[in-house]
């Protein structure tokens, strides 16, 4: 399964007092990381979104190693773990871009819903949306 790596410098504003990154940014980080990941398919999110396909969290998970700090540069990985009709998972990590130091691991779970968030099947509703992510897996 392919795996989509990008970078992100640590924001004062993410930090507290000891300059650590708090640990709700770390959520934030996983959805920066899955947007560009799908973004990097072709597709947006936003696209999805006005195709009438919306990706709610169903779960996320985190497990901290290690503080990220002010100014750190991070690399981002994003990759997915599973597509089923109705839901994707996806697993990330956090580490230091430099030396590869991994400060926290984590996954995702979403459901496939319409814009009133009533689940569908999206390989029966929207088969090239489907098939765009199940290629994605391949790579």
């Amino acid at each position: 399964m392919g795996e989509f790596k990008t970078t992100w410098r640590v924001q004062y504003y993410e930090t507290d007092r000891m300059q650590i990154v708090h640990h709700s940014n770390y959520i934030r980080y996983f959805e920066t990381a899955r947007t560009e990941m799908i973004r990097s398919w072709g597709y947006a999110y936003s696209d999805m979104e006005m195709a009438g396909i919306w990706l709610p969290v169903l779960s996320v998970e985190a497990k901290y190693k290690t503080p990220a700090v002010y100014d750190e540069l991070l690399l981002l990985k994003c990759w997915t773990k599973g597509l089923r009709g109705a839901s994707l998972e996806l697993a990330y990590e956090v580490s230091n871009y430099e030396t590869g130091e991994v400060h926290v691991t984590g996954t995702s779970r979403h459901g496939f819903t319409n814009a009133d968030l009533k689940p569908i099947r999206l390989k029966k509703e929207v088969p090239e949306i489907y098939e765009l992510f199940e290629g994605a897996m391949k790579k």
